[in-house]
């Protein structure tokens, strides 16, 4: 990949991110359109990304959070098991709708890979149940009001507006594996698509232990 398709790769990544839940309008029953020749690929955008990643190998900060019942879920707990631990900002929006549709569809195939799907965003247990609830969702969903554990993982940042303090959460994932260590990082993520995505790269990195 050259240096300016990988730059380009990132900055379109970039601004999908930035524009939030909204850019991905369509459900996982739908079927995300081919690019133009001159427009890299959802996955080649989020790979270019992840080239710059600098926390694969690290071991994943602990954390502890609320999940839509109110029950404590720590991801020191979890050992043993692979955690695809994803970030996103906003609850019933479409691009976070899809994305966690899309990851409740594949929750079976996740399973038999001995792994489990934590998603992570500033909504309250209470709006995360009524998420889950209007969309079927059956993944767990934790709740980082203070956006401790996002700024732990890169997964916020701060931005001011107007002369007001401000923030945005990065839609992001990670693969943890079943020692703690962080194997794979999109620091980017296009929601259309990415949890089989998520699926294939968990796949592969376990055919090479």
């Amino acid at each position: 990949m050259s240096k300016r398709f990988a730059s380009l790769a990132v900055l379109a990544v970039m601004l999908i991110a930035i524009a939030g839940c909204s850019t991905a309008t369509q459900t996982s029953t739908a079927t995300p359109s081919t690019p133009p020749r001159d427009q890299p690929s959802p996955a080649a955008m989020e790979s270019a990304a992840t080239a710059a990643s600098a926390l694969i190998g690290m071991t994943a900060p602990d954390f502890a959070l609320p999940d839509q019942d109110g029950k404590r879920v720590a991801l020191s707990e979890q050992r043993g098991k692979w955690v695809v631990l994803y970030f996103y900002p906003k609850n019933d929006t479409p691009g976070c709708a899809c994305q966690a549709t899309d990851f409740t569809d594949l929750l079976q195939a996740f399973g038999d890979m001995n792994a489990i799907i934590l998603g992570v965003s500033p909504d309250s247990p209470a709006d995360h149940r009524y998420f889950r609830q209007k969309y079927q969702l059956k993944l767990t969903l934790l709740s980082d009001q203070d956006t401790q554990v996002m700024k732990q993982y890169g997964a916020w940042v701060e931005a001011g507006m107007a002369g007001k303090a401000a923030g945005r959460v990065v839609r992001s994932t990670f693969i943890i594996d079943p020692q703690g260590n962080i194997v794979h990082h999109w620091p980017e993520v296009i929601p259309v698509g990415h949890a089989k995505r998520v699926r294939d790269k968990l796949e592969s990195l376990q055919a090479q232990r």
